[in-house]
């Protein structure tokens, strides 16, 4: 028999993508509901119940409303929202990170999706702290370069309004009271005690990540090279299907942020000296950054190739 899959808030970006992705495949069943009914409670309430992996595209407060109405014990839950990110009860859906995040997917009946910025730093970080080569306390600062498709249908609308603000042709700095939202993901995964400096960038363009830390190597313990950073990196992420690591420096002199749009794939470039290190992660903010991921962690709770409907 198979699988079914429900998706709470499909009319939004990431419902919308992570359907797009689902709607072809004959390995699972979706179960739509009808468009009168979709704010219904009773009907969505049936639908989660019956599914045995749904998801949740919706507001943070919607999605913990959302997990109280799940009373099956077999329905698994994917939640996209922050809602529960940190939730002890939850297992954080990276794969990647370490074959224990993997083996948690895998039995997991409640998978917390990363958030897009902090894919990007946790991917880089994560490693570095584990390793012993980044200290927990280290004072990191982090800028994140975003497609404005990230912001939801809203902010979409409004960088493809023809009569725009024309402001919107450079790059956008917010969160300036540096309390965005990923924040708390990223220093209890990376087990930080010390809250980033974290600066996210929107530019005029629909997708597309590019998050970048940089570090004094005097700083760390053993003081590594640009290099052994790299060669680290690297060994970490040996055979992994989604996430790479680039030649040292990078594939070519720059690095693009829309590069991996319309993919699942994450690659990381590290570029430095013997003093100083730079380190980006590239990927789709609509892929790996939210329903690519999702998707991938459906593929892994249900035993199928992590890549499938992916490629």
């Amino acid at each position: 028999m198979k699988p079914k899959i429900y998706i709470d808030g499909k009319e939004g970006t990431t419902g919308l993508k992570i359907f797009s992705r689902l709607e072809g495949r004959d390995d699972i069943e979706l179960l739509l509901i009808d468009k009168a009914l979709r704010k219904d409670t009773a009907e969505r309430k049936r639908l989660m119940n019956e599914a045995d992996i749904v998801f949740f595209c919706l507001p943070d407060a919607a999605a913990i409303e959302a997990a109280a109405l799940v009373e099956n014990p077999n329905t698994r839950i994917i939640d996209a929202s922050t809602a529960h990110r940190t939730d002890p009860a939850w297992d954080y859906g990276f794969p990647e990170l370490s074959s224990e995040f993997r083996e948690r997917i895998i039995t997991s009946r409640r998978v917390a999706n990363p958030g897009c910025h902090a894919s990007g730093f946790i991917s880089i970080v994560y490693p570095l702290v584990k390793s012993g080569v980044l200290p927990s306390d280290y004072p990191l600062t982090c800028y994140s370069l975003t497609g404005y498709s990230g912001g939801g249908k809203k902010l979409i609308a409004e960088y493809e309004d023809v009569n725009r603000d024309p402001r919107h042709e450079s790059h956008r700095i917010y969160g300036l009271n540096l309390t965005h939202k990923h924040l708390p993901e990223m220093k209890a995964v990376c087990g930080l005690t010390r809250t980033p400096l974290f600066m996210p960038v929107l530019g005029d363009f629909h997708a597309g990540m590019a998050t970048t830390i940089m570090l004094h190597n005097s700083l760390l313990p053993g003081k590594p090279k640009a290099q052994d950073i790299h060669k680290l990196l690297r060994e970490h992420y040996s055979g992994q299907h989604f996430v790479s690591v680039a030649e040292f420096g990078g594939d070519e002199p720059v690095i693009y942020a829309s590069t991996l749009t319309g993919t699942n794939k994450m690659k990381l470039t590290v570029c430095g000296t013997d003093e100083l290190t730079s380190i980006t992660s590239e990927f789709d903010n609509l892929g790996k950054g939210a329903s690519g991921a999702a998707v991938q962690n459906m593929n892994i709770m249900l035993g199928f190739e992590e890549s499938r409907g992916l490629e």
